[in-house]
C-alpha cells in the first residue's frame, strides 16, 4: 500500500491536472450543466436518468451471479464431485488470469464495437461459461482441462464486463459528479456481494447444490435484459445518417 501511494504521488500531478482541467472546463461551459427536458439546471435528462438505473440494475444482477460462484465453488466441488479444494481454487486463479489478459485487448474491442455490445457479448458469455461448467461438473468426478478452459472463458466475460460498466456509469455524469457515480456504481456492486452469498447459500441448502450455476447463469442473463435499456454512457458514437454525417466537416 506504501509503494501504491508513493508511485501515486510521484508520477500524478493533482494539482497541475486539476488546473488544466478548470481551464478546459472554462472554454466548454456546456459540460458544465445538464439541462432536463423541463428546462431545470443541473438535473440529469430523464432519459439519461433511466439509463443510469437500468445500467446500475444490470451491475446489481451480474455482481449477483459472478459473487454467488466465487463464494461456494468451492463448497460445491467438495459436494458435488467430491474434489479437495486444490482444484477449485485452480479454476478460480484461472478465472483471474483469463481476466488479466484479456483486459487490453477487450478495451481495444470497445472502442471498436462500443462497450454496451461489448457488456451483452461479456454477459452471455459468462451464462454460456455458468452452463457449460454446470454440465461439465455433473458429468465428470474430477476437475480437468475442459472446466480449466470453461474458467478462462469466465474471466475473459468478466473482463468484458468490468472493463466497461464503470465508464459507462460515469459517463453520464459532468466532471464534478464523477465521485458521486462512482459511488452509486460500488453502493450497487457491493449490495450484490452482500446479498448473494444469503440468499444462494440458502437456495444451496434448502434445494441443493447443483442449482449454483443455473442460479448464476439466471441473473447473468437478467442483467442482459436491463442492459438492453441503457441507451448513454456508450464509448462508441452511433453512426450519423444523413446531413448529419457532413457536419464535422465544417467544423
Amino acid at each position: 500500500m506504501v509503494i501504491s501511494v508513493a508511485v501515486l504521488f510521484i508520477t500524478v500531478k493533482e494539482p497541475k491536472l486539476y488546473k488544466k482541467q478548470r481551464i478546459l472546463q472554462s472554454e466548454h461551459p456546456e459540460w458544465e450543466t445538464w439541462e432536463s427536458e423541463e428546462g431545470v439546471s443541473g438535473a440529469l435528462p430523464r432519459e439519461v436518468k433511466r439509463s443510469l438505473i437500468f445500467i446500475l440494475l444490470s451491475i446489481f444482477l451480474w455482481f449477483m451471479g459472478y459473487n454467488a460462484v466465487t463464494t461456494w465453488y468451492t463448497t460445491y466441488v467438495s459436494r458435488i464431485m467430491g474434489q479437495s479444494l486444490g482444484g477449485a481454487s485452480t479454476c478460480l486463479l484461472i478465472a483471474t488470469g483469463g481476466a488479466i489478459v484479456s483486459y487490453i485487448p477487450i478495451g481495444i474491442i470497445s472502442s471498436k464495437i462500443g462497450r454496451k455490445k461489448t457488456i451483452l457479448l461479456g454477459v452471455f458469455l459468462l451464462a454460456l461459461s455458468f452452463m457449460g461448467t454446470c454440465v461439465l461438473t455433473l458429468t465428470f468426478d474430477s476437475i480437468n482441462f475442459i472446466m480449466f478452459v470453461c474458467f478462462a472463458l469466465v474471466g475473459m466475460a468478466w473482463a468484458a464486463i468490468n472493463v466497461n460498466s464503470l465508464p459507462m456509469v460515469v459517463e453520464m455524469c459532468k466532471g464534478s459528479d464523477v465521485g458521486k457515480f462512482t459511488g452509486y456504481y460500488y453502493t450497487f456492486s457491493m449490495a450484490a456481494q452482500v446479498i448473494t452469498p444469503i440468499l444462494s447459500g440458502y437456495l444451496l441448502s434448502a434445494v441443493s447444490y447443483k442449482i449454483l450455476f443455473p442460479y448464476a447463469a439466471f441473473f447473468a442473463l437478467l442483467s442482459s435484459v436491463t442492459m438492453c435499456f441503457v441507451r448513454h454512457g456508450d464509448g462508441k458514437e452511433p453512426p450519423k445518417k444523413g446531413l448529419d454525417a457532413f457536419r464535422s466537416m465544417d467544423d
